[in-house]
């Protein structure tokens, strides 16, 4: 039987826990009930969107609002203070009277990529909270709101890769809570405005690629919080800000694709964290900085396409720098390749090309193991290319004056080995038939003999790009292409080939060029080609190919795919019908992707951007270089389709049929016309 003292613990126990439950729900946001009006503006702001998208389901009458997908509510007044709905596909424009602007209370906006259009409410300004704004990823168009300067709350604010126009309002010097502002990827104008040095807590500023113009506000070095600044891809001219290098704090500085043509201060150690420095593609000019480089934090650096000049020289660097990447191609660098190069060790990618460096490579390079690209193509290098090279995955060595190599002694992984216009002579090395994950082999342009060894079969496996064109290999090509699934482009043209083609290029299914120009192939016209369901290019200029080009059994068999065929200079014969063209469909359009296709392989464009018209036995080099935008639009519908792609070759030779061009195939009261147009083009 329960004594009183028991039945007075009992009830104190119960209330503790009623109590207890009573304050869990009083301070329970999730339990919080949205206020009606704030329900009613939500919906009413869905409404205005014509989406049915499931992320919204949520969002109805019979629940809690601040329980929906995206919102939060304050945790006592129930009101709305964040929407985030971003990858939403709302698919139209924000209304200047949209419901969104009754939430007052709202402190984050997040609506990134959810397909908006139109153009930026100025309403957005009376979200004077708002301590967020991220509109970026969406096809809004106009100028940004002026009014945007009253959200003086504002510490992050994202307009990024868009279609908007017009400058950059003063308004946002405003704004000097923001810490972080992206307004990159517009088409914004005018200058950068001097009322962002207002904005002493910024740690973020991203303007790039937009057309922004004039010099930069050397007040922006004053903002000592910068971790990030991307002035990248506009238009902006003078001098680098001597400013810049006060920030101490300054990690990631990218200002390529502009117009600077100043020198780089003598100075840069002041830039403690700096790890990303980007300038290439501008005017820079003077001497290698040889301090920037004494930046201990310093990662990756993107001098290239400048006009710095003289010889390159790196300070007391200790080894332990963290350098992964050094681009300096396309300047004016000369003299020797530095040893001291050799102490960034943990470099991955070394860009040299395009200046003018010589003599050898350095030996002591072999001691950067993490290197994995090497790129000191067109300059004026010379001597033996050492062996350690050979560990690389990547190696351009082009446009120089390299005479031999030594052999690989080791385990290789290199993937691409470019040695074309050089001075190397003597037999192909048998040696590099064991570079088995090589994708991209061009020996072009040089002195090698001798036969093109079968041994090339070990290779077929992984070869992508094989250029063995402008040497003087004799013997067959030989039949060594059974497995070579993944090869795109055969070039061995000039060179002292005779022979048959090999009858395994049937298995190459993602071919695309062939070139077999001016050797001494003796075949008939290999109709079997035409089963590859991606050849392109198909160059038999300047060989000893017989017989008729036309086969019953080959009528609507193939090339299908075909864009571009030389066949002149053969002792083709016989006739052909009318319609054994019918199937090359290829030919009679043309697209960007397919433009874009066309010059895909590393291999020269020749045949892309100029074309040899043979008429009656005569060559004619005929260049036809891209149109400037204005003569685009000067040419008639009619002059348009006819001009789109000049696609074959198929000429003159010893009783042959008179040379024609197919493309748009033409007919007898245009060909005068096109033929005109492309001499004047090619005197102009």
């Amino acid at each position: 039987m329960m004594t009183r003292r028991h039945c007075y613990c009992f009830l104190g126990i119960i209330t503790f826990y009623f109590c207890f439950l009573i304050h869990t729900l009083a301070f329970s946001p999730k339990l919080r009930f949205c206020r009606p009006d704030q329900r009613d503006a939500l919906l009413e702001f869905k409404d205005e969107f014509p989406t049915d998208d499931s992320s919204l389901s949520s969002w109805n009458k019979s629940s809690d609002c601040c329980l929906w997908k995206g919102v939060t509510c304050a945790d006592k007044s129930g009101q709305v203070i964040s929407l985030d709905i971003p990858d939403t596909s709302l698919n139209s424009s924000l209304k200047s009277n949209s419901s969104l602007f009754k939430l007052k209370y709202l402190r984050h906006l997040n609506l990134m990529d959810c397909n908006l259009q139109g153009e930026i409410p100025s309403s957005l300004g009376n979200l004077s909270r708002l301590t967020l704004l991220d509109l970026d990823y969406n096809d809004l168009v106009g100028e940004i709101p002026a009014s945007f300067g009253n959200l003086s709350s504002l510490a992050f604010l994202d307009l990024s890769y868009h279609k908007l126009v017009g400058e950059i309002p003063a308004s946002i010097g405003n704004l000097i809570r923001l810490t972080y502002l992206s307004l990159g990827c517009n088409g914004l104008t005018g200058e950068i405005p001097s009322s962002l040095e207002n904005l002493t807590r910024l740690s973020n500023l991203k303007l790039e690629s937009n057309h922004l113009s004039g010099e930069v506000p050397t007040s922006i070095g004053n903002l000592n919080e910068l971790t990030l600044m991307w002035l990248g891809g506009n238009i902006l001219n003078g001098i680098f800000p001597i400013s810049f290098t006060n920030l101490k704090k300054l990690s990631d500085l990218s200002l390529y694709s502009n117009n600077f043509s100043s020198t780089l201060p003598s100075n840069m150690t002041g830039l403690h964290s700096l790890k990303y420095f980007d300038v290439n593609t501008n005017s820079f000019s003077g001497p290698f900085p040889k301090s920037l480089f004494s930046v201990p934090s310093l990662e990756n650096v993107f001098l290239d396409e400048n006009q710095f000049t003289g010889p390159i020289e790196f300070a007391d660097t200790s080894s332990s720098s963290k350098l992964q990447s050094i681009y300096l191609g396309g300047n004016r660098f000369e003299g020797p390749i530095p040893e001291s190069i050799s102490k960034f060790l943990n470099l991955e990618e070394l860009h040299l090309q395009r200046n003018n460096f010589s003599g050898p490579i350095p030996r002591s390079m072999s001691k950067i193991a993490n290197l994995h690209y090497l790129d000191i193509s067109n300059n004026m290098l010379e001597g033996e290319v050492p062996g350690w090279l050979w560990r690389l995955a990547t190696v351009m060595l082009s446009h120089n004056y390299f005479s031999s190599f030594e052999n690989s002694s080791q385990d290789t992984v290199i993937q691409q080995l470019d040695l074309n216009s050089n001075s190397f002579r003597g037999p192909f090395s048998h040696w590099i038939c064991n570079l088995r994950w090589l994708r991209l082999l061009d020996f072009s342009n040089n002195l090698f003999n001798g036969l093109i060894p079968p041994c090339l079969k070990n290779l077929t496996g992984s070869i992508t790009e094989l250029v063995l064109e402008n040497n003087n290999f004799s013997g067959n090509l030989p039949d060594v292409f059974t497995n070579a699934t993944n090869l795109r482009s055969l070039v061995v043209s000039h060179n002292q080939l005779e022979g048959k083609l090999p009858k395994s290029l049937i298995n190459c299914k993602a071919l695309k060029l062939v070139n077999v120009e001016s050797n001494g192939i003796s075949d008939k016209f290999p109709s079997w080609l035409g089963s590859l369901p991606s050849l392109h290019v198909l160059i038999l200029r300047s060989n000893h190919f017989y017989g008729p080009l036309y086969q019953h059994s080959h009528l609507s068999a193939g090339f299908r795919s075909l864009r571009v065929i030389d066949i002149s200079h053969n002792d083709f014969n016989g006739t052909l019908p009318t319609n054994y063209f019918s199937n090359w469909c290829e030919m009679t359009t043309v697209t960007d992707e397919m433009n874009e296709d066309m010059v895909d392989s590393n291999y020269s464009t020749t045949y892309f951007h100029s074309m040899e018209m043979v008429l009656k036995g005569v060559d004619t080099k005929i260049h036809a270089p891209n149109p400037t935008s204005q003569q685009h639009e000067e040419l008639s519908e009619e002059e348009e389709n006819m001009f789109n792609w000049v696609a074959a070759a198929i000429a003159y030779g010893p009783g042959v049929f008179c040379g024609f061009v197919i493309g748009f195939i033409l007919t007898s009261d245009k060909q005068e016309w096109f033929i005109e147009k492309l001499v004047e083009e090619n005197s102009a």
